[in-house]
């Protein structure tokens, strides 16, 4: 094709673009084939199947139909797609471009080749946590932020994911790198210090989990894994973004992957979750026969050494429903949350969520040890029994269970933590508002409990405490109480109070969304404690004293080192990652009550 002149300094930056190593772009898909593929059954059959017709849908603008493919009513059929894949059926649904591309990076790359430093002894946080603990802790050498210098934190940058209402991955750090995932299923690699983009990977599905990084294969400094809401598990080179190896952890047609993945001993550990129990809502659909689990694949090749179900019992037939549709049980256990090793024990410990479809079995809501080696269950606690539970029963679904509920499953890890007196304890938090300890010599006999909240379907303890060996923190999110939020600091050996902070004035205007309530996984550091709000504020806490220190309104548009629109809104899930004089955390959670808002933002000491 034949056009005008190329700027001589356009040939330059596109010269140096290629210095700069990027994995290879993705062909552009076809819309027509992606929607022939994933929505013709339904939408070219209209009005038969009661699903709006293209017609109908040509009304719409693009950007409505990809937040209706990741947060909407088709977010379960979106999973299955790429963010180019829903782009390009959007696109071709409603005959309108969207702006910008997938990635968000038309702006913002690194001006200059950077190789990722290896070196271990630099500030990281490299999964959940900084460990394989979960116990959401980091030392005050790995922060290089103290309790002193926390009231000068400012922010240095703004990253926009696009396509995007829910920021919902973790951020992870190595080799001055921060590593993040998005809901549109990009993956980044920025500069930890100025946020300009290194590398970019489009995933098959949308990515929520944080990024494990381990030691390099072959030539590699370093891997990146993590999966995605198809149930793919990557392993990427951390320098440039290549794929090393992609493995399908589950055949379930509605398996996701929630929980992050847990790097340990060169196995990548991989818990299992899925859309099912959303699913299960829908009368015509044969409920239910997602059974949760755990993987243990090769860290250098993705090969399965093991895989573990929950749900040790196949789903067998139990009738048919009055719509004439075939019922499945039992199923559920689902997996939400980052495996714990315990290396002196063999142990790999996990929490489970609900049963989905009766009989509910003893490994729901439950902390379950597995072998490291072998994925042997070793002991189950259950904590609640009979919780059998699927997303918006209506009367007469036949889907739904006889007793619905409470749906006060486990979405927070297991803390492995030790007291000062030098013994090991499980401690994690669950929905129901209750915080255990358990024994981890005896079966996962309980401890100690300790009622921080009133708990429910969105209550409770939602993604995650923090430990740092004298005191555990519980954030409430009861989300739909009159009075939600507030953080609890408790003794860790002997589960007493050590103080209560109520929440704060909200930061945002009031309005559906503006809560309170503290569903956000916490973050520690020696003397303070770090908890994100559904009411966009991100706040630091006296860990002696429950004190705020600090506090940032997230609830406003940000300027972007890669001239995407992005504003902050609620923090509803993952928590900040500390490392390197340097704050992360992704705000903004346009789903389960919370406010749409698509950016991550860094922080550092002025």
């Amino acid at each position: 094709m034949v056009g005008p002149p190329f700027p001589r300094t356009h040939w330059a930056a596109v010269i140096l673009a290629l210095l700069v190593p990027y994995p290879l772009l993705a062909q552009t898909p076809d819309g027509s084939q992606v929607f022939d593929r994933a929505c013709a059954s339904c939408h070219a059959a209209a009005p038969q199947t009661r699903a709006p017709g293209l017609d109908v849908l040509r009304a719409r603008t693009p950007q409505s139909i990809v937040e209706s493919l990741v947060t909407g009513a088709m977010r379960v059929q979106g999973s299955r797609l790429s963010g180019a894949d829903r782009r390009a059926v959007a696109e071709f649904i409603t005959g309108k471009p969207m702006p910008g591309d997938v990635s968000g990076v038309t702006a913002g790359r690194c001006t200059s080749p950077s190789a990722m430093s290896n070196s271990v002894n630099e500030p990281q946080w490299t999964g959940w946590g900084p460990s394989s603990s979960n116990a959401r802790f980091q030392s005050t050498d790995q922060a290089g932020i103290t309790v002193e210098a926390v009231p000068r934190l400012a922010l240095k940058w703004a990253f926009g994911f696009p396509d995007a209402t829910v920021a919902w991955a973790q951020p992870t750090v190595a080799g001055g790198r921060v590593f993040v995932g998005s809901q549109n299923g990009t993956v980044y690699s920025l500069d930890a210090k100025t946020g300009c983009v290194r590398w970019t990977f489009g995933a098959a599905g949308g990515v929520r989990t944080a990024l494990a990084i381990g030691p390099g294969v072959g030539a590699a400094p370093g891997v990146v894994y993590f999966g995605d809401t198809a149930a793919n598990v990557y392993a990427l080179d951390a320098d440039t973004g290549r794929e090393v190896w992609r493995r399908k952890a589950d055949d379930h047609p509605l398996a996701r992957v929630t929980g992050s993945p847990t790097l340990h001993g060169g196995r990548l550990y991989v818990p299992m979750s899925s859309y099912e129990e959303a699913q299960g809502a829908d009368p015509q659909y044969g409920c239910c026969t997602f059974r949760g689990s755990v993987s243990a694949l090769d860290a250098r090749s993705g090969a399965v050494i093991w895989k573990t179900p929950l749900v040790t019992d196949p789903p067998q037939r139990r009738g048919t429903s009055t719509a004439g549709v075939p019922l499945w049980g039992p199923s559920g256990s689902a997996v939400w949350s980052a495996p714990t090793v315990d290396a002196s024990r063999g142990r790999l410990y996990v929490a489970t969520g609900n049963a989905y479809s009766g009989p509910a079995p003893a490994t729901s809501n439950a902390v379950i040890a597995l072998s490291l080696e072998t994925g042997a269950i070793a002991w189950v606690r259950q904590v609640t029994p009979n919780d059998v539970y699927i997303s918006n029963c209506r009367p007469g679904n036949p889907n739904c269970p006889e007793v619905s509920g409470p749906d006060v499953d486990f979405g927070s890890p297991p803390i492995l933590a030790r007291t000062t007196a030098g013994r090991d304890l499980i401690v994690i938090g669950q929905k129901s508002g209750v915080g255990y300890a358990m024994d981890p010599d005896r079966s996962g006999e309980v401890v100690w409990q300790y009622r921080a909240g009133r708990g429910g379907v969105l209550g409770g303890i939602e993604w995650g405490a923090a430990a740092d060996g004298e005191r555990v923190y519980f954030a409430v999110s009861d989300i739909t109480h009159p009075d939600p939020g507030g953080l609890h600091a408790v003794a860790l050996d002997t589960g007493q109070r050590a103080w209560m902070t109520p929440p704060p004035p909200v930061a945002c205007q009031a309005g559906r969304g503006c809560s309170a309530a503290q569903s956000a996984a916490l973050t520690a550091i020696p003397g303070a404690v770090f908890s994100g709000s559904v009411d966009g504020a991100l706040r630091v806490y006296s860990a002696t004293t429950g004190t705020v220190l600090w506090q940032f309104d997230a609830n406003r548009p940000f300027t972007t080192v890669n001239g995407v629109v992005a504003n902050g809104a609620s923090m509803l899930g993952p928590g900040p990652a500390v490392a390197g004089g340097m704050v992360f955390v992704n705000s903004g959670y346009g789903a389960f009550q919370g406010r749409a808002g698509n950016v991550l933002l860094a922080f550092g000491i002025d």
